[in-house]
């Protein structure tokens, strides 16, 4: 049986489509014509005749079909496209496919003057059959020259364009630091949601079984003394298991449960308990010592010994499953606890906020991404409360923390430490979060808190947290600074303790 070599396979294979561009038309279209579509674009309104048929003569035209390419991701911007049919839309070559702008008919779009884009960040396709008329940017100054008012259009597109980019690019970082939240709450949720589930679908099943050992166990006792002497070691071994619980305050470790599961196997299987090694699991993890196996030995008969041990193991597991589920919802609880004080559900924008507190409840939030990594607090408890939007202040807290992580992530040779601490400066509240990551380059230190400025790889960052904390930061009249150097960068935020004036 012959096969088919890898090669082979992709000699097979059909080559990928063609990328076909926009290009110009074979017969060019009057000049009427262009002029009656270029007064359909809405920046243009209001020119002359004169004018239109001097972008109509001086443009370049370009047609294409649904699917033509009209521009490449990283490709030189070096015309102003005014779309007279159809539509453009710019789809990111690298990470999302998802649209990320949509040109239409009537739209003036591309290199604009004073505009300083230099490539094209996505790639553009026609949608539907596409017809454009195209200034290059060569013949910027002539245009402006011939159309004085196109000054004021192109910058009032410019800042509409503007508006718009930003509006979407803080759309996605809301979204993205959205969903980090909502994996982290997923993630912390879904540990005590899966306990509970275990514990509650074994317990439906134990709760029959114990239920049927009672019964075997009750039938099996002939005498009120022996009914007596059991209940009494019932009750004395509960309460002396209870003390020693209270006191010792803490479980056995998994290397103490493995040698005590040991130990109580062998006792059962000297005794002839059945199914010993399903019993001592369960009783291993309690404080359930030998000495008091042989105190039930020395009261019962080996048919009571081979019921009750039994009755009493289940009864054990049974509540220890009863107390997961327990557990288990008081911690889900104490997660949805936390996300309303996170965002203050249900309460007035401006609260009066404990700083320590606030932190703490962004850092419940971000549990899951501590793993591995030393938190050491110093908060000053005689720091007063301060007036603020609590829901606006978390965010600043989440943006520091997450980036303070994600430095230390990138930084393997030593323990990754993260350092909160507030304290109170002259009139000023301040709190420092400080990471041992690699620090930032001093080249660059300037510009972190600048709009749509990342040093994150492609698709894991928009470059707005740094800039949206600053505007909340700004809005409750506070200031943020930075100090850094390799293993130790600090971020600083101050916020006034007289609010008066803040809002």
């Amino acid at each position: 049986m012959s096969t088919q070599s890898s090669y082979d396979l992709l000699a097979t294979m059909p080559a990928p489509a063609p990328r076909v561009f926009m290009s110009e038309p074979l017969v060019p279209t009057p000049v009427e014509q262009i002029v009656a579509a270029l007064k359909s674009v809405a920046p243009l309104q209001g020119l002359s005749d004169r004018e239109y048929e001097w972008l109509a003569t001086r443009g370049t035209e370009w047609v294409g079909e649904d699917g033509n390419l009209v521009f490449v991701d990283g490709g030189p911007v070096d015309k102003m496209h005014f779309i007279l049919k159809g539509e453009i839309h710019v789809r990111r070559a690298k990470g999302s496919a998802a649209q990320v702008f949509i040109g239409r008919a009537g739209q003036m779009t591309g290199k604009i003057p004073y505009s300083r884009m230099k490539t094209y960040g996505g790639d553009g396709y026609c949608v539907g059959n596409g017809w454009s008329l195209n200034i290059d940017e060569s013949m910027f100054p002539e245009m402006l020259a011939a159309i004085p008012s196109m000054t004021q259009r192109c910058v009032s597109v410019l800042l509409d364009r503007t508006r718009e980019v930003t509006r979407m690019e803080q759309q996605g970082e809301k979204l993205t630091a959205l969903g980090k939240l909502a994996g982290n709450l997923a993630h912390e949720l879904n540990n005590p949601a899966s306990a509970a589930q275990r514990a509650a679908a074994s317990l439906f099943g134990d709760l029959k079984k114990f239920g049927q050992t009672r019964h075997d166990l009750g039938r099996a006792i002939h005498s009120d003394e022996q009914n007596i002497a059991l209940k009494a070691w019932y009750e004395r071994t509960r309460e002396q298991m209870a003390d020693f619980c209270e006191i010792t305050n803490a479980r056995f470790s998994p290397l103490v449960i493995a040698d005590r599961e040991d130990a109580l196997a062998e006792w059962l299987e000297g005794h002839g308990i059945p199914e010993a090694w399903a019993l001592a699991p369960s009783l291993a993890e309690s404080p359930l010592t030998i000495a008091q196996l042989d105190e039930l030995a020395e009261i019962a008969s080996p048919e009571l010994m081979a019921l009750g041990i039994p009755a009493f193991a289940m009864s054990l597991r049974v509540e220890r499953m009863a107390e997961t589920v327990i557990d288990s919802t008081v911690r889900i609880f104490d997660l949805i606890s936390a996300i309303k004080d996170y965002s203050y559900m249900d309460q007035a924008p401006i609260q009066d906020v404990d700083l320590a507190e606030s932190i703490e409840r962004t850092m419940a939030m971000l549990q899951s991404r501590l793993q591995g990594i030393t938190v050491l607090r110093e908060y000053d408890s005689a720091l007063p409360r301060i007036s603020a939007y609590g829901s606006e202040l978390n965010q600043v807290w989440t943006a520091l923390i997450e980036n303070a992580l994600e430095a230390m992530e990138e930084t393997a040779d030593h323990d990754p430490t993260l350092r909160l601490k507030t304290t109170l400066s002259g009139q000023s509240a301040l709190v420092e979060i400080w990471d041992n990551g690699k620090g930032i380059p001093d080249e660059l230190r300037s510009r972190i808190f600048e709009p749509f400025f990342t040093t994150k790889a492609p698709g894991r960052g928009l470059g707005l947290g740094l800039d949206t904390a600053q505007r909340i930061v700004n809005k409750h009249s506070g200031s943020m600074s930075v100090q850094s150097k390799a293993g130790a960068t600090c971020i600083q935020v101050r916020l006034p303790l007289n609010q008066a004036q803040a809002y």
